[in-house]
């Protein structure tokens, strides 16, 4: 699977919890945020002033490297 702008924190997390280090990396607690649960990619970027394509490439390859 390919994470794009759209797809759901959530689901990220359920489906690859290993990235939960990026998140933690850029100082994002997603794993633990409510907002997780409604949110996708790109909403959390602009919310925190995160380069997108930046976030999706660096998510992308660690799931593809796992």
């Amino acid at each position: 699977m390919k994470l794009s702008k759209k797809t759901s924190v959530l689901k990220i997390l359920q489906e690859y919890p290993e990235v939960n280090q990026i998140f933690k990396a850029y100082g994002l607690g997603c794993a633990k945020c409510l907002a997780a649960n409604y949110e996708d990619l790109e909403t959390v970027a602009k919310a925190n002033n995160l380069d997108l394509n930046l976030l999706l490439k660096e998510l992308n390859n660690l799931i593809q490297n796992n």
